[in-house]
């Protein structure tokens, strides 16, 4: 683990069990989650535009950190590779989550490792999609 890893609050973004692991920090516990509270909130508002469900539920969001600077990294994946919202839903992430109050600069990463599946979804997702 290196030092900046050690540095950094780590969501790691499962819709079912959201939660914030936060290593050695600087930045205060409350504050971060807070942030980790409000990125979550605005990725909830990200929606691909053919499905009736937030990425966040979706979990198409993998990974959040929040590093000590306040520059949040952000692994997501897409359903497919040939998502035709490939080009748009990285930007939106990105807007959604630099909105938040107190985040500094915002790096959005699409990954393909795990492979997205339908497991993946939280049960809210399940519902809006009619998917049981």
């Amino acid at each position: 683990m290196t030092e900046q890893d050690t540095s950094e609050a780590t969501l790691t973004a499962a819709p079912a069990e959201a939660a914030a692991a936060a290593p050695a920090s600087a930045l205060p516990a409350d504050e971060v989650a807070r942030l980790t509270d409000e990125i979550i909130g605005a990725l909830k508002t990200v929606y691909d535009p053919e499905i009736p469900a937030d990425i966040y539920e979706l979990g198409l969001i993998y990974k959040v950190d929040i590093a000590d600077d306040r520059k949040v990294t952000v692994d997501m994946t897409l359903t497919t590779p040939n998502c035709p919202s490939a080009a748009e839903l990285p930007a939106m992430v990105e807007n959604a989550v630099a909105s938040v109050p107190g985040v500094g600069e915002v790096a959005v990463n699409v990954v393909w490792e795990p492979p997205w599946d339908q497991s993946r979804m939280s049960d809210e997702a399940r519902v809006a999609l009619n998917m049981w």
